[in-house]
């Protein structure tokens, strides 16, 4: 059972998920009849599975949810504003409700009663007559029962042939004809008399008669049938629902949940067919013949014969049939695997690559042929390996961006903003360990872009921009970096506003000259804030100071680019992975550094003439350098020839100056502990074959520090003037 409920639980959060996604969907676009169905498919496996597992709390809830559904995807009650906003608010609840089986839920238990009894008494509004109703047992859940319609051409057809012992046993077929218009209105009626005999051989006690007749009815057909239940033995009974519905059954098998029945069943289910009539088809089927047929009658071809249920809708059935089997057979191909089995499969796999670094460093020493060329393929191997191995753990950042869809939702109710959320790339994947910890930050940029940057309708009409705002989230790869774009067409940050912040706050000189880049960067200072009034959504001064923090804890970065009037740009990278990256070894005075390859642009000898200066020559291009030895204050000479790895970061170029190359490698990253955090210019360590500890630089860092040495070396003219 524990299983089991580990499985209803992580199906539920994903079933809410779709079932939010298709709410924000249906307010949008409210005829959406596919949305509408979706929503209640979504509502109807949360019941059912939760009454599996004995979830009751969950189960009753969804139950209420299913019925106001129901009643909307019925066109009894409209979709409206408040009503998908009470929709939504229901989800966040059966969300807390499934938390709470799990038990992780932050409510206490008396505070989600309370906010269920109370989402009841607005779900109660939307029922018959103020109050919430329940299903007819009647009527399976989930199915949509047909009303006939008011023509006369658009009728039931009933065609019934009463038993010879019907009078004995003191049933009259006047009757029965009598109920009928109980349920509706009887169009046409023929007496059938064709199996009367002759005067002479007719038997007074016994009933010869049937009957054709037409019913203009709302009934269903299980209610027409159940008018015979007392004959049902002894007659034969063909009930065909009108011509004209044939759609709606077809479109009914079209959207039935993806559960696995039989044809009859699914024919049942839609109410093409009563189980009456399923049985005696099965009854037809399995009754020998007295000649053989090459194949085995299908019961489809059964039913139409009897004349209870139309061949479209039989194809219909099998169509449907084939689609569930392709879909359990998709799902058999996958396979839940805990998070932290994978996190472990992937220790093994990064100790496996330090185990064939080893091996390959023994090889190449002892200088043997064969061991060398197995050491190659091994290493070959382990590379294929690591390579799926962070395939595994690899999510589509598409999913955390629809999250909010529903944040910007709500806060546009409460700011009073008309904002359209564009979402690109979302098909982009990274790391999951990344994703998940990406979430907060990314919350905090929407928000600052919904209450700060995008303006109220009336303010951008003013400055003839569209009422509506836009909001873009973009996510691509870049250089082995995934690049996040968060960006606006709002009015821009206002440059002396945070600056005069900053000066009050202390955080910059009153005289100091700075760029707009740097300007912007005092956004991410504690306590910084340039909002008028604190509110729900942002104004604390908190948000992008805790941004910052946690992109830093990822190894990444971010960069803002704001125009006055036009909008504003926050771009983060971050590594695609956290594990295991392709490296470039290099050292400086003994030490050994690592460099990650999709930085690595090429390698070039530095000339003698440019050993004291830092900057370089490529190619006629001037670009900034970082000697390690000088930044990290290595012991021992400077050699005679220097190295230059040329690297690139979010568009900017530099130059490490190193004492010598040493290869690429795999490197398995191993966090640094919390006293070397400070450094600057370290990402991470990494183990050598040999044994080894080696630094993994931070190119993001350098780049900013051979950017920072640059503006030295302008400025020392001027300092050499005063």
């Amino acid at each position: 059972m524990d299983e089991l409920k580990q499985v209803f639980l992580q199906e539920s959060f994903e079933q809410l998920d779709a079932l939010e996604s298709l709410l924000l969907e249906l307010e949008n676009r409210p005829d959406d009849e596919t949305t509408l169905n979706g929503i209640f498919r979504a509502a109807h496996t949360i019941k059912g599975a939760a009454g599996m597992v004995e979830c009751a709390a969950v189960e009753s809830f969804a139950h209420v949810v299913e019925n106001v559904l129901d009643r909307l995807r019925n066109h009894e009650i409209a979709v409206s504003t408040q009503l998908a906003a009470l929709m939504l608010q229901c989800t966040d609840h059966l969300r807390v409700l499934v938390a709470n089986e799990a038990g992780v839920a932050q409510m206490e238990g008396e505070e989600i009663e309370a906010q269920g009894a109370r989402l009841l008494m607005q779900l109660g509004e939307y029922g018959p007559g103020g109050q919430v109703f329940a299903s007819p047992k009647a009527v399976e859940s989930g199915v949509e029962r047909i009303p006939s319609s008011s023509s006369a051409q658009n009728c039931w057809h009933i065609s019934v042939r009463f038993g010879p012992e019907v009078l004995r046993q003191g049933m009259d077929p006047e009757n029965f004809l009598r109920f009928l218009e109980t349920l509706g209105d009887i169009r046409h009626l023929e007496t059938l008399a064709d199996a009367m005999p002759a005067a002479a051989e007719m038997d007074p006690e016994l009933c010869y008669l049937g009957f054709e007749i037409t019913l203009e009815s709302s009934a269903d057909k299980q209610a027409i049938e159940d008018i015979f239940a007392f004959v049902r033995d002894e007659c034969q009974l063909a009930i065909l629902p009108p011509n004209s519905k044939v759609a709606d059954y077809l479109d009914l098998i079209r959207n039935l949940p993806e559960d696995s029945l039989r044809l009859g069943e699914i024919l049942v289910r839609v109410g093409a067919l009563t189980a009456d009539e399923l049985a005696e088809g099965l009854r037809a089927q399995s009754a020998p013949v007295d000649e053989p047929e090459p194949e085995a009658r299908q019961i489809g071809e059964i039913l139409v014969a009897q004349q209870v249920v139309q061949p479209e809708l039989v194809v219909a059935a099998v169509a449907k049939q084939a689609q569930v089997s392709e879909k359990k057979a998709q799902d058999a191909k996958l396979i839940r695997v805990p998070a932290d089995k994978l996190d472990h499969l992937i220790n093994l796999v990064g100790e496996l690559v330090i185990a064939g670094a080893a091996t390959s460093l023994l090889a190449h020493t002892r200088r043997d042929g064969e061991l060398i060329e197995a050491s190659s393929l091994l290493t070959r191997l382990v590379e294929e390996i690591r390579d799926a191995s962070l395939q595994l753990r690899t999510v589509q950042i598409g999913e955390t961006f629809n999250r909010f869809h529903r944040l910007v939702r709500d806060a546009c109710k409460d700011l009073g903003k008309d904002v359209q959320l564009v979402i690109n790339g979302g098909e982009t994947e990274l790391d999951k360990s990344i994703v998940e910890k990406i979430g907060d930050p990314l919350m905090h940029l929407v928000r600052n872009s919904l209450d700060h940057g995008i303006e109220a309708p009336a303010v951008r009409e003013a400055a003839g921009k569209d009422p509506q705002g836009t909001l873009f989230l973009n996510a691509f790869h870049d250089a082995g970096n995934i690049v996040i774009e968060v960006s606006d067409d709002g009015a821009g940050l206002n440059r002396n506003k945070i600056l005069a912040k900053a000066i009050e706050r202390g955080l910059v000189d009153a005289e100091a000259h700075l760029s707009d880049r740097e300007v912007f960067d005092l956004i991410f200072a504690p306590g910084l804030s340039t909002a008028e009034q604190v509110t729900n959504l942002s104004g604390r001064g908190v948000g992008m100071d805790v941004v910052r923090r946690n992109l830093q804890a990822l190894r990444g970065t971010i960069n803002v680019d704001s125009q006055p009037g036009q909008g504003t740009r926050l771009t983060l990278r971050l590594p695609l992975t956290l594990a295991i990256i392709d490296g470039f070894l290099v050292v400086s005075g003994n030490r050994a550094y690592v460099i990650p390859l999709d930085a690595v642009v090429e390698c070039i000898e530095r000339p003698d003439s440019e050993h004291e200066r830092n900057y370089f020559n490529l190619r006629g291009q001037v670009l900034p350098a970082v000697c390690l030895r000088e930044i990290f204050s290595l012991p021992g000479e400077r050699p005679a020839r220097e190295s230059v790895v040329v690297v690139q970061y979010a568009g900017q170029r530099a130059g490490i100056v190193v004492d010598r190359l040493a290869g690429e490698l795999q490197a398995v990253i191993k966090p640094l502990g919390a006293i070397f955090r400070h450094l600057q210019g370290i990402g991470g360590s990494t183990i050598l074959g040999s044994g080894e500890v080696a630094l993994i630089l931070d190119i993001s860092a350098l780049i900013k520090i051979s950017g920072q040495a640059e503006q030295r070396l302008l400025a020392r003219p001027e300092q050499r003037s005063a």
